[in-house]
């Protein structure tokens, strides 16, 4: 009973960490789809232009709540490698939703409203959340996230400190 007890508080955990992460993903995609509104319909920029600033001011946004509310007892002692890793993974999220938007807008000649934000912000995004999900959690906020990793494979035995790091190569 004690064993099933403990694996429910750590799904537990990471139900709450993704819903943590949900919801700030939540914000940054209102951010995104504003300001990719306002920039294609506003200021009349290129569709793939609008969308990469669009992207990279919802980056801006969902680092500074994930930093600090989804992953705030992340080791916090490197912070220019977090901060060169969050970019990096990132950016490569910004290419997949910018990517799957050009492809629909300029490959499948598919130009209305409709179907830019369809591929943005719904294809687009969503393929791009799971692999920011699963980058951030993995090689950004990994104290948090090892530590969870770490707590499934060693079920039973002696709890992890919060925040203590825990070495995945052992």
């Amino acid at each position: 009973m004690s064993q099933r007890r403990t694996v429910r508080s750590r799904l537990e955990r990471v139900a709450r960490e993704i819903a943590k992460f949900g919801a700030v993903g939540a914000i940054g995609f209102v951010v995104n789809f504003l300001v990719f509104n306002v920039c294609v319909h506003g200021f009349h920029l290129a569709v793939v232009r609008s969308g990469v600033i669009a992207t990279a001011v919802a980056i801006a946004t969902n680092y500074v709540g994930n930093r600090y509310w989804t992953y705030r007892d992340a080791d916090r002692s490197r912070r220019s490698r977090e901060m060169s890793l969050f970019l990096l993974f990132s950016g490569a999220g910004l290419i997949i939703e910018n990517g799957i938007l050009a492809l629909s807008h300029y490959g499948f000649g598919l130009t209305s409203p409709l179907a830019d934000n369809i591929a943005k912000n719904v294809i687009g995004l969503g393929i791009g959340t799971v692999f920011r999900f699963w980058s951030y959690r993995t090689w950004v906020f990994r104290a948090q996230a090892v530590e969870t990793a770490e707590s499934f494979l060693t079920a039973g035995t002696e709890p992890v400190a919060r925040g203590a790091r825990v070495d995945a190569r052992k």
